[in-house]
């Protein structure tokens, strides 16, 4: 139950269809309880029984009660037939378009919430959660919503107003009688729950399954050349069939506990046929129960059967939805996202400084500090370069400048501010990015050079552009409203960086995070970068990440890092003359004296 006011909880913004909807499927159960009432005064009047068949309310309900003796009341039955049919059919149709449309209504909306919600975590929260997953709950997970508020919950409706119905009235026919078959019920019941948590078990195992063949197929479509590489495919494929045999074994698990409740409960219906067959024979013979009563009664207790039949089946798929869910819910109650203090104020701009003052950092689930105490002043102005081995907390300065993360100890300050009493909106605003791994989007060049700037017009992403050193191969390429495929897989290295230079000079912020990646470019296209680069840094306060310690000589100042600490800072020239660190970088760096390959096999075979 708890589990189904959840379900409920989605539909509740379309209460009045929903309500429209119940009333159209009550009509349908009481017209189909009406054309099987239909059947006594039918059968009795072929039969040539009585007019006067049975008492209290069996007798009421008999149309041919209400005729002159010897009158045949076969025309208006078979008119009602008809009638009944006609509304019942129209009233399922309608609540079947109401109820789907509901449905679509309920998985627009909660997929709109999760990818809000997705889109609002912090960055530690797509850490720990892989895009497939994500992906997953947004589509799978939630047409299985929409799947069970569109079919399954009006099925579940109807079918049960239809068998309350045709309940009701077999305990008009004969109430001794049904009470003695409502002894069964709590064997049905307890077969059905058992059933269904069974099933949502599996379906728990089936959805992971799921997620797992989706991640493999994902790493290897997208990562494609580096499985031919290496030779790997046939691995590939036998990790691909081995998630595939895993999740095929769950579903077939689950099938066999859907498709075994039918002929349990389909048995246990014949049972109870079985010993009705003998009960009414005793009761025609004492003359307490007509033909026409006893056929009503069989067609009404099999029609009961069939909703019930179904209530199982539909409960058995409920459990599925509901495992979906679950899911669901337990993503959008997981909240990492960065909320804005009350008193929190805007950004405007860079007026004086940027100050990290004593900051330290260390991720939730891990033991060690990435960074350390770490002090830096950048005035505005200055290009500030972060050099130190990979893993010495570079990355992180700039994630923490951009409140991707939050300093475990210590504040950053803009202008005296500490960033975290700032909008969080204005503080990013103030910050241009470019990455070493260049994103771009499946979407025009236009728009990805405007992307987060869609006021921009088109003179003013071009110039963007021309300043980017991107203009001429984009007409080369058709033009800025070519499509550039996915992550701008269309074009080079070198045009991908010049892109998302260009993007950040659209945005024209006064903080510019440079994450250097002119190091897997070619010559040529090094040297457009550098020169784009150049231009995009001019008048901007610039923290450039560098790997090619060449490209930052005329740095203002290079704070070195070495384990999450600062070690020192200077100039080029400054560092050089102290010895240390740097210089020990540098030097391994551009040493003149290359060791090739053929010399480090000379060495081992010497060794």
């Amino acid at each position: 139950m708890k589990d189904f006011r959840i379900l409920l909880k989605n539909v509740r913004p379309y209460a009045g269809l929903f309500a429209l909807a119940f009333i159209l499927m009550t009509l349908v159960g009481l017209f189909e309880a009406g054309r099987t009432a239909l059947l006594k005064p039918m059968i009795d009047d072929l039969s040539g029984a009585s007019q006067v068949t049975g008492t209290g309310l069996a007798a009421r309900i008999d149309i041919r009660s209400y005729f002159p003796a010897g009158t045949s009341a076969l025309p208006l039955v078979a008119a009602l037939l008809v009638v009944f049919t006609f509304i019942r059919g129209t009233s399922e149709y309608l609540s079947n378009i109401l109820m789907w449309r509901i449905g679509v209504g309920v998985v627009v909306d909660l997929r709109q919430r999760l990818y809000e919600h997705v889109l609002a975590q912090s960055t530690e929260f797509f850490t720990d959660h892989p895009t497939n997953s994500l992906t997953t709950h947004i589509i799978s997970d939630a047409e299985r919503v929409q799947t069970s508020v569109s079919t399954l919950l009006a099925d579940m409706l109807r079918e049960g107003l239809t068998f309350l119905s045709l309940f009701t009235l077999v305990l008009i026919l004969n109430w001794r009688l049904t009470l003695m078959v409502l002894l069964v019920g709590p064997v049905i019941y307890f077969l059905t729950v058992n059933f269904g948590r069974r099933l949502r078990r599996i379906s728990h195992s089936t959805q992971e399954g799921t997620e797992d063949v989706l991640d493999i197929a994902q790493e290897t479509i997208a990562g494609h050349r580096i499985v031919k590489a290496f030779g790997m495919e046939g691995f590939e494929k036998r990790r691909f069939l081995k998630a595939l045999v895993h999740l095929a074994a769950t579903q077939v698990r689950a099938a066999r506990v859907v498709y075994l409740s039918s002929p349990i409960l389909e048995l246990v219906g014949v049972l109870i046929a079985a010993v009705f067959v003998l009960y009414a024979k005793r009761e025609i013979d004492s003359g307490a129960m007509t033909t026409g009563i006893f056929a009503t009664y069989i067609v009404a207790m099999l029609q009961m059967y069939d909703p019930l039949r179904r209530l199982s089946r539909i409960q058995n798929f409920f459990q599925q939805s509901f495992a979906a869910t679950a899911r669901i819910y337990s993503l959008l109650d997981t909240h990492t996202e960065k909320r804005d203090r009350e008193d929190a104020v805007e950004i405007t701009s860079l007026e004086d400084r940027i100050e990290f003052r004593d900051v330290s950092f260390k991720y939730q689930d891990s033991a060690d500090s990435v960074l350390r105490r770490v002090n830096m002043l950048v005035q505005r102005g200055e290009v500030v370069a972060l050099v130190g081995l990979s893993g010495a907390g570079k990355t992180t300065i700039t994630n923490l400048l951009m409140r991707f993360y939050d300093a475990t100890e210590g504040e950053i300050l803009i202008d005296g501010l500490n960033i975290q009493d700032a909008r969080l909106a204005s503080l990013r605003s103030q910050i241009a990015l470019v990455t070493q791994d260049v994103i771009l989007f499946n979407d025009s060049i236009i728009n990805n050079i405007a992307y987060g700037r869609p006021d921009l017009d088109r003179e003013r992403i071009e110039a963007a552009a021309r300043a980017a050193y991107a203009h001429d191969f984009i007409m080369e390429r058709g033009g800025y409203d070519t499509l550039i495929g996915e992550r701008g897989v269309k074009l080079s290295g070198g045009e991908r960086q010049r892109l998302a230079i260009a993007r950040a000079l659209a945005k024209d912020a006064p903080i510019l995070v440079l994450d250097e990646a002119t190091s897997a470019l070619d010559t040529q296209s090094e040297r457009l970068v550098q020169r784009a680069l150049a231009n995009l840094m001019r008048g901007r306060t610039t923290i450039v990440i560098a790997h090619r310690l060449t490209t930052i000589h005329r740095a203002d100042q290079i704070v070195v890092l070495d384990r999450g600490r600062v070690v020192d800072v200077g100039t080029h020239d400054e560092l050089m003359s102290r010895g240390g660190i740097y210089k020990d970088l540098y030097e391994l760096q551009f040493s003149d004296e290359a060791v090739t390959l053929d010399e480090v096999v000379l060495g081992e075979e010497k060794g």
